[in-house]
């Protein structure tokens, strides 16, 4: 297998109601991931690309075929990945293999989504899809719903009472958009209290509306390139040094295991193996915060923390810059956004760009970054992860 790395990055602004087509962000985010990794069009060998809801925001399947049209990639392969919120990342871990395999050299990889083309009560229904629609949906379960119930077991397995976990949780959420003020591409961009977090309406008990990421329009692209080909390309390749991927039935059929997710556990262990890394080798992470409990519930199960205990890592400023683990300094999904396709691709983009220490400027960069640990959950349970490195 050869090394891998990502020479060229892309990424939309996030936000509601774009103007634009899923089609048009992707190619927009797509033609700056290549013109940055001084490629052409014509160079790309493959096309993979994460999106989940175009068929019912847009009415538009097939949009792969078109980018690569669009763009300018004329009839190469160009292929849909749908895992729900991990649908990029799993683009970005099949681009892996078959750069690494020596099938492609380079390949376009990334993600694309108009959530907020269909108003909340589509998009509220079409989410839920991706939890089980034959029982849980039926039985009043969507994603909000699941995650206040993880905050409960939570809550009663770890034996912290439910009002000083909200207060945990309202400094996740503080966290996330105290950075992602800075982030110019991130969806909100406005600091919040926890005293605001914990005003807030009752969404599902016990998470409120600040404790909840939005629903988001926005692409993200990364050109990946076999280490030969990257050398020529650039002088800051990162490296592709460990993936995992793992899934997971219906949440009921997780009930043994819960509120840990198992497939999380599988898949970051596969990805620490591959990369002969541990928890304390990660200097920079981008987890999957769709919900402040979320953020709790993927630190311990990295490695992070102790089960139980991650909470603290917040309460002591761990997760900041210049603290033990800095973990959505990018604002996470909560703060910057999640256009659930592309989320996975805007992830990465901001470790590739954290380990090239192109981030001064905003002041979010950490400093001397050199491995970083992308954490994607899809639906009710599947995992991706991926260990970036910088040579």
């Amino acid at each position: 297998m050869r090394r891998v790395a990502i020479v060229g990055t892309g990424h939309t602004k996030f936000m509601f109601n774009s103007p634009k087509s899923g089609v048009e962000l992707l190619a927009e985010a797509s033609m700056d991931a290549i013109n940055g990794s001084g490629l052409k069009p014509k160079d790309i060998q493959a096309i993979y690309c994460g999106n989940v809801l175009g068929d019912f925001s847009e009415g538009q399947g097939m949009i792969q075929s078109y980018l690569a049209d669009d763009i300018g990639c004329f009839n190469v392969p160009a292929s849909r990945f749908e895992g729900a919120c991990a649908s990029a990342t799993m683009a970005i871990r099949d681009a892996y293999t078959w750069v690494a395999s020596g099938f492609y050299d380079i390949v376009l990889v990334g993600g694309t989504e108009k959530a907020t083309a269909m108003g909340t009560p589509l998009a509220t229904r079409t989410f839920a899809m991706f939890s089980d629609g034959r029982y849980e949906y039926p039985s009043g379960i969507t994603f909000p719903a699941v995650f206040a119930m993880l905050a409960h077991l939570y809550s009663k397995r770890y034996n912290i009472p439910l009002e000083k976990l909200k207060e945990t949780l309202a400094l996740v959420s503080v966290q996330s958009h105290e950075y992602g003020v800075k982030n110019p591409n991130a969806q909100f961009q406005k600091e919040i209290t926890t005293e605001q977090v914990l005003r807030g309406f009752m969404v599902s008990s016990p998470l409120q509306l600040l404790d909840c990421c939005p629903f988001s329009d926005g692409a993200a692209a990364l050109v990946v390139a076999s280490e030969d080909v990257a050398k020529k390309l650039t002088d800051k390749p990162i490296y592709i040094t460990g993936v995992g991927q793992a899934s997971s039935g219906k949440l009921s059929a997780q009930y043994k295991y819960l509120p840990r997710l198992r497939a999380r556990e599988v898949s970051v262990k596969q990805a620490y193996d591959m990369s002969g890394l541990k928890p304390e080798d990660i200097d920079v992470c981008e987890l999957h915060d769709c919900f402040s409990i979320a953020s709790l519930i993927a630190a311990e199960s990295l490695g992070f923390a102790e089960f139980g205990k991650a909470g603290e890592l917040w309460e002591k400023g761990e997760t900041r810059i210049g603290g033990k683990i800095p973990i959505n300094v990018s604002g996470g999904l909560k703060s910057k956004g999640h256009p659930i396709g592309a989320t996975g691709a805007s992830q990465a983009y901001e470790i590739v760009r954290q380990l090239r220490g192109e981030l001064v400027d905003q002041g979010r960069q950490v400093e001397g970054a050199k491995v970083g640990l992308v954490d994607t959950l899809g639906g009710d349970g599947v995992i991706v992860s991926l260990i970036l490195s910088a040579d």
